[in-house]
């Protein structure tokens, strides 16, 4: 008798979960690439005295994102915070506000470690790698989460191409709600 009420409740816990699985894979997780490449509009500096060539900076750039993924085609603005001893590493972490056309928005957080390493020209090389994560958003994009990596790369002296690269949910009705 045991057994078959262990068996009955197996099959109730089937029946009943399985469309519930499906239905949470009917949102899934979409694949995004987004590449920014921003230029400084604001910047605050504090180069250290002790010959070290350490520097903190605030900035905040601004540019248009491109690519792959529900916020292609958003203007975006980073708010970023940058601790950088030249050679040696550096640690960046800040935000990205991609806004959207029609003014939707979504936060982005982001944490990169700076590396520099010697290439193969013996000059330095910096790997600029880390990762982001939607912290917020407004609009149609209420609800959106994802996360993935960060490359920074140099574009010149000052701009620099934000390349994130992960995956994003999109909100469903109800959860906007």
């Amino acid at each position: 008798m045991r057994t078959n009420s262990l068996r009955l409740a197996f099959w109730i816990a089937v029946i009943v979960t399985t469309p519930l699985g499906v239905a949470a894979t009917l949102v899934s997780a979409a694949p995004a690439k987004i590449e920014a490449v921003v230029s400084p509009k604001e910047q605050t500096r504090l180069d250290f005295a002790d010959g070290s060539k350490h520097f903190v900076a605030i900035v905040r750039r601004e540019g248009k994102a491109t690519g792959q993924g529900v916020l292609s085609g958003a203007a975006v603005t980073e708010y970023g915070r940058h601790d950088i001893q030249p050679g040696i590493a550096g640690d960046a972490s800040g935000y990205l506000v991609f806004t959207l056309p029609e003014g939707d928005i979504a936060y982005v957080k982001w944490v990169v470690r700076a590396v520099f390493a010697h290439g193969a020209d013996g000059k330095p090389m910096l790997l600029d790698n880390g990762v982001w994560e939607v912290v917020g958003s407004t609009g149609k994009l209420k609800g959106l989460q994802g996360a993935g990596t960060l490359h920074i790369k140099s574009v010149s002296a000052v701009d620099r191409n934000f390349i994130l690269e992960g995956e994003l949910v999109s909100a469903t009705e109800e959860s906007r709600k």
